[in-house]
Protein backbone atom coordinates (compact mmCIF):
# COMPACT_ATOMS: atom_id res chain seq x y z
CA UNK A 1 0.00 0.00 0.00
CA UNK A 2 1.32 3.43 -0.98
CA UNK A 3 1.25 6.21 1.63
CA UNK A 4 1.48 9.80 0.47
CA UNK A 5 2.40 11.09 3.92
CA UNK A 6 4.82 9.88 6.57
CA UNK A 7 2.10 9.80 9.22
CA UNK A 8 0.23 7.07 7.37
CA UNK A 9 3.47 5.24 6.65
CA UNK A 10 4.37 5.40 10.38
CA UNK A 11 1.03 3.83 11.32
CA UNK A 12 1.46 1.10 8.70
CA UNK A 13 5.01 0.11 9.67
CA UNK A 14 5.13 0.44 13.45
CA UNK A 15 8.20 1.18 15.53
CA UNK A 16 10.23 -1.97 15.03
CA UNK A 17 11.50 -3.60 11.87
CA UNK A 18 13.84 -2.98 8.98
CA UNK A 19 12.95 -0.35 6.39
CA UNK A 20 14.52 -0.29 2.93
CA UNK A 21 15.33 3.01 1.20
CA UNK A 22 15.60 3.36 -2.57
CA UNK A 23 17.19 5.99 -4.76
CA UNK A 24 15.80 5.28 -8.24
CA UNK A 25 18.02 6.40 -11.06
CA UNK A 26 17.75 5.75 -14.77
CA UNK A 27 20.75 3.38 -14.75
CA UNK A 28 20.92 2.17 -11.14
CA UNK A 29 18.91 1.76 -7.96
CA UNK A 30 20.65 2.74 -4.75
CA UNK A 31 19.56 0.58 -1.82
CA UNK A 32 19.87 1.30 1.90
CA UNK A 33 18.48 -0.44 4.97
CA UNK A 34 17.71 0.60 8.52
CA UNK A 35 18.42 -1.32 11.67
CA UNK A 36 15.50 -3.06 13.38
CA UNK A 37 15.00 -0.10 15.74
CA UNK A 38 14.74 2.25 12.76
CA UNK A 39 17.39 4.61 14.03
CA UNK A 40 20.25 4.33 11.52
CA UNK A 41 20.27 3.94 7.74
CA UNK A 42 23.18 2.20 6.04
CA UNK A 43 24.05 1.88 2.37
CA UNK A 44 23.54 -1.69 1.14
CA UNK A 45 24.34 -1.82 -2.56
CA UNK A 46 23.76 -0.34 -5.98
CA UNK A 47 21.66 -2.42 -8.32
CA UNK A 48 22.07 -1.94 -12.08
CA UNK A 49 18.68 -1.19 -13.69
CA UNK A 50 17.33 -3.77 -16.08
CA UNK A 51 13.72 -4.49 -16.90
CA UNK A 52 11.15 -3.82 -14.20
CA UNK A 53 10.54 -7.53 -13.54
CA UNK A 54 14.23 -8.21 -12.87
CA UNK A 55 14.53 -5.08 -10.71
CA UNK A 56 11.42 -6.04 -8.72
CA UNK A 57 12.66 -9.61 -8.22
CA UNK A 58 15.99 -8.32 -6.90
CA UNK A 59 14.21 -5.92 -4.54
CA UNK A 60 11.84 -8.65 -3.35
CA UNK A 61 14.90 -10.77 -2.60
CA UNK A 62 16.48 -8.01 -0.52
CA UNK A 63 13.20 -7.35 1.30
CA UNK A 64 12.92 -11.05 2.09
CA UNK A 65 16.55 -11.43 3.19
CA UNK A 66 16.24 -8.55 5.61
CA UNK A 67 12.63 -9.21 6.69
CA UNK A 68 11.85 -5.61 5.76
CA UNK A 69 8.50 -4.15 6.81
CA UNK A 70 8.41 -1.14 4.49
CA UNK A 71 9.99 0.72 1.56
CA UNK A 72 10.90 4.40 1.35
CA UNK A 73 11.38 5.70 -2.18
CA UNK A 74 13.19 8.94 -2.83
CA UNK A 75 10.79 11.27 -4.66
CA UNK A 76 12.76 13.54 -7.00
CA UNK A 77 10.96 16.86 -6.73
CA UNK A 78 12.11 19.97 -8.56
CA UNK A 79 13.82 22.63 -6.48
CA UNK A 80 10.55 24.63 -6.41
CA UNK A 81 8.72 21.61 -4.93
CA UNK A 82 6.83 20.64 -8.08
CA UNK A 83 6.92 17.16 -9.54
CA UNK A 84 8.25 16.49 -13.00
CA UNK A 85 8.69 13.40 -15.18
CA UNK A 86 11.20 11.74 -12.82
CA UNK A 87 8.76 12.00 -9.89
CA UNK A 88 5.98 10.57 -12.07
CA UNK A 89 8.30 7.69 -13.01
CA UNK A 90 9.02 7.02 -9.31
CA UNK A 91 5.31 6.99 -8.51
CA UNK A 92 4.70 4.55 -11.39
CA UNK A 93 7.52 2.32 -10.10
CA UNK A 94 5.88 2.30 -6.64
CA UNK A 95 2.47 1.42 -8.14
CA UNK A 96 4.05 -1.42 -10.09
CA UNK A 97 5.77 -2.73 -6.94
CA UNK A 98 2.36 -3.15 -5.29
CA UNK A 99 1.59 -5.77 -7.95
CA UNK A 100 4.71 -7.88 -7.32
CA UNK A 101 4.46 -11.10 -5.32
CA UNK A 102 6.19 -10.64 -1.99
CA UNK A 103 5.87 -6.85 -2.15
CA UNK A 104 2.11 -6.41 -2.63
CA UNK A 105 1.34 -5.83 1.08
CA UNK A 106 4.50 -3.88 1.90
CA UNK A 107 3.86 -0.25 2.94
CA UNK A 108 5.56 2.20 0.58
CA UNK A 109 6.31 5.81 1.49
CA UNK A 110 7.93 8.69 -0.37
CA UNK A 111 10.65 11.00 0.89
CA UNK A 112 11.74 14.21 -0.81
CA UNK A 113 15.17 13.43 -2.18
CA UNK A 114 16.22 16.92 -3.24
CA UNK A 115 19.98 17.28 -2.83
CA UNK A 116 20.47 13.75 -1.46
CA UNK A 117 22.99 12.92 -4.20
CA UNK A 118 24.80 16.20 -3.56
CA UNK A 119 25.05 15.35 0.16
CA UNK A 120 26.23 11.82 -0.66
CA UNK A 121 28.88 13.14 -3.05
CA UNK A 122 30.10 15.59 -0.43
CA UNK A 123 30.33 12.84 2.21
CA UNK A 124 32.27 10.58 -0.13
CA UNK A 125 34.65 13.40 -1.03
CA UNK A 126 35.24 14.09 2.66
CA UNK A 127 35.94 10.38 3.15
CA UNK A 128 38.56 10.72 0.40
CA UNK A 129 36.89 8.05 -1.75
CA UNK A 130 38.42 7.64 -5.19
CA UNK A 131 36.44 8.71 -8.23
CA UNK A 132 35.91 5.05 -9.17
CA UNK A 133 34.69 4.15 -5.67
CA UNK A 134 32.35 7.19 -5.57
CA UNK A 135 30.78 6.10 -8.86
CA UNK A 136 30.24 2.58 -7.48
CA UNK A 137 28.53 3.62 -4.22
CA UNK A 138 27.02 7.08 -4.75
CA UNK A 139 23.46 5.84 -5.33
CA UNK A 140 23.50 3.53 -2.28
CA UNK A 141 24.86 6.38 -0.14
CA UNK A 142 22.16 8.69 -1.54
CA UNK A 143 19.58 6.01 -0.62
CA UNK A 144 20.93 6.02 2.94
CA UNK A 145 20.50 9.82 3.11
CA UNK A 146 16.92 9.45 1.85
CA UNK A 147 16.15 6.70 4.34
CA UNK A 148 17.81 8.52 7.24
CA UNK A 149 15.67 11.59 6.57
CA UNK A 150 12.56 9.42 6.65
CA UNK A 151 13.72 7.65 9.83
CA UNK A 152 14.28 11.00 11.56
CA UNK A 153 10.80 12.14 10.54
CA UNK A 154 9.24 8.86 11.70
CA UNK A 155 10.97 9.23 15.07
CA UNK A 156 9.54 12.75 15.38
CA UNK A 157 6.02 11.57 14.43
CA UNK A 158 6.13 8.78 16.99
CA UNK A 159 7.38 11.12 19.72
CA UNK A 160 4.31 13.31 19.17
CA UNK A 161 1.84 10.45 19.68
Amino acid sequence: MIHEDMEGFARATGQMGVLIGLDLGTKTIGIAASDVLQSVASAVRTLPRRKFGADADALAGIVGERDAIGLVLGLPRNMDGTEGPRAQSTRAFARNLTRVAGLEDLPIGFWDERLSTVAAERALLEADASRKRRAEVIDAVAASYILQGALDRLRHIRAET
